[in-house]
């Protein structure tokens, strides 16, 4: 399997990541737990629109979206497959639902409409550092006054450069990740390898209030696992 983009493990093969999530192996439970609870702590449930980046098949954000129910939702991902899965899961929603094949970045920047929520899951830490800037100057001028960016992500400790941070990623994937195939495991561990660029929590705060994302809050943490809150404005007391 080619790996020449980040995505390309997964837009050819989604039943790899399907497998890594029913095994939990990055904490997707506990982390969708704690995405449903910020939703249910929004004022304006059934009247927020969600923009979901790099959405794969919702099938965890499904769930939340069903619970707190927003009043239009789009999820772009660059995977046709993951997205075809995805109409499925969404069908129960009641309100308007747009799937678009297209990256997130190229999506964030063009989008014409204001957003109370923009949603991420394990996508931004595969753009460069200038495109994560790119992709945070577009969350900022795309939010409702009000408005929250949502980010879950892998995130880099404090003073750790990359080379030690794949190091231990890569060591916990092949302890960790047991019911993976050899096969794809190794494909797995070398898209990390290649594509993955997580920043620090300092650095991403740093791009956030430069975009006027003034208020940052980690929410939850899973060894790596981020769930991180970003908005113009205070946010609630969690």
């Amino acid at each position: 399997m080619s790996t020449n983009q980040p995505t390309t493990i997964f837009t050819q093969s989604w039943s790899l990541y399907d497998l890594i999530t029913a095994y939990n192996y990055m904490f997707h439970q506990e982390i969708y737990e704690g995405v449903q609870k910020l939703l249910g702590l929004r004022q304006d449930v059934t009247r927020y629109r969600l923009m979901d980046l790099g959405c794969g098949n919702a099938r965890f954000m499904a769930p939340c979206l069903l619970k707190y129910p927003p009043a239009y939702y789009e999820g772009v991902d660059l995977s046709e497959t993951a997205l075809a899965e995805a109409k499925t899961y969404l069908a129960p929603l009641t309100c308007p639902v747009k799937l678009t094949h297209n990256d997130l970045l190229t999506s964030i920047e063009s989008t014409q409409d204001q957003w109370d929520i923009i949603f991420s899951g394990f996508a931004v830490h595969h753009l460069t550092p200038e495109d994560k800037t790119r992709f945070f100057n577009a969350v900022g001028r795309s939010l409702s006054k009000q408005g929250w960016l949502i980010l879950v992500d892998v995130v880099r400790e404090e003073h750790q450069d990359r080379e030690t941070y794949l190091n231990h990623y890569l060591q916990f994937m092949r302890e960790t990740w047991t019911k993976v195939p050899p096969e794809q495991l190794e494909e797995a561990c070398t898209h990390v390898h290649d594509h993955d660029y997580p920043e620090t929590f300092s650095t991403l705060q740093n791009m956030a209030i430069a975009a006027g994302l003034h208020a940052q809050r980690i929410i939850s943490r899973y060894g790596q696992h981020y769930t991180l809150l970003f908005s113009p404005v205070n946010l609630p007391t969690i």
